[in-house]
């Protein structure tokens, strides 16, 4: 009878010690696969409307676009506090829900109350949006564009049309921002005294300009049992064809070009702040921007394997250089997680022993 139950014993000591190991195994293989991340996201439940409004003061902006824009929001249920910021060409309007609320049911009350905001802005000074679905701690991985031979504004063209739409294609990433270099631009530069010369005023060059600056579709027409599409374009994609539109045209047909009363050229267009890196001057960077409450583990690792891909199509000379990755702080937090574990899995089979 004695040794049946030493023997009962010592099987369910053995039960209880696999059991604990099991479980060991366990966390630490779900460790693997939470999202664990090295920041916790503590930012509140908020909807953020943006407006960019070109050149306008900060006393124009919070005049004629903000507080249209917090008069409009005011009376949203479950509504906590509606703050803003009116910077030189930027209206920013927080709106802040109470802890618990839906984000997606929140935008969508926002969402509903900006038809009222636009009507309420003068024409001319910018149509409100609303902002990424990101907090200020979805800046999970940055990255710089550089090549010997280019310049900022290349870089910062090869970054916006090229690279940016491509990482937005990354699970996770709901947006790239853009930072550094010169946004491109053609720009007209009209001379006054030949516009007087011909009797135009600057709104005839404009609207010029916008007339002749689009496409146009002519259905299509059936030629031997085939569909050939008619199109219309006159869309400007060079200084050329700025130079060549008609402004308008003499009794006798000869053409007056915006080349005759004006100059065109390529030139940046103005901007705030600057980007750069380690001495070396000027630099473009972009910043990958995580959806709320993605894996920033997986959207790191994601990101910069599309990185890799993105880099063999580039032209030649231009390399992406990771700068800022949080991929190795939270490889840091999960070893210390894993660590625990298994210090505690071993302490529970060492008591039970």
């Amino acid at each position: 009878m004695l040794s049946a139950l030493i023997e009962g014993a010592l099987r369910n000591r053995f039960l209880i010690i696999t059991l604990a190991c099991f479980m060991a195994l366990a966390g630490a293989y779900n460790a693997l696969r939470i999202p664990v991340d090295a920041v916790p996201d503590m930012t509140n439940v908020q909807v953020q409307v943006v407006t960019k409004v070109g050149a306008l003061s900060p006393l124009e902006v919070e005049r004629y676009v903000t507080y249209p824009v917090e008069s409009t929001m005011n009376g949203l249920p479950n509504v906590e506090q509606i703050r803003s910021i009116s910077k030189f060409g930027l209206s920013l309007v927080t709106i802040v829900f109470h802890e618990g609320t839906d984000i997606y049911r929140s935008r969508q009350l926002v969402d509903e109350r900006l038809t009222d905001a636009r009507d309420r802005i003068i024409q001319g000074y910018g149509s409100p949006t609303l902002g990424v679905l990101t907090t200020a701690l979805g800046e999970v991985l940055q990255f710089e564009v550089r090549g010997a031979g280019y310049t900022p504004m290349e870089l910062r063209t090869l970054l916006e049309w090229e690279i940016a739409p491509r990482m937005r294609q990354v699970p996770g990433v709901t947006e790239i921002n853009v930072h550094g270099g010169y946004y491109k631009t053609f720009e007209v530069t009209a001379d006054p005294e030949r516009l007087s010369q011909q009797g135009l005023a600057l709104g005839d060059l404009f609207s010029a300009l916008e007339k002749n600056n689009s496409s146009a579709g002519g259905g299509y027409i059936v030629h031997y049992d085939e569909q050939r599409f008619i199109r219309g374009q006159a869309l400007l994609k060079s200084i050329a064809d700025i130079e060549r539109v008609v402004v308008r045209e003499s009794d006798k047909g000869v053409p007056l070009l915006v080349r005759d009363v004006a100059t065109v050229n390529v030139a940046p267009m103005v901007r705030q702040g600057a980007v750069t890196r380690d001495g070396r001057g000027e630099a473009v960077t972009g910043m990958a921007m995580m959806l709320l409450g993605e894996n920033s583990r997986h959207v790191v690792h994601e990101a910069k394997k599309h990185l890799g891909e993105i880099q063999k199509t580039l032209p030649p000379g231009i390399e992406l250089e990771v700068i800022y990755d949080r991929a190795d702080l939270i490889s840091r937090t999960l070893n210390t997680v894993l660590h625990n574990l298994v210090e505690g899995g071993v302490l529970v089979v060492v008591i039970l022993l």
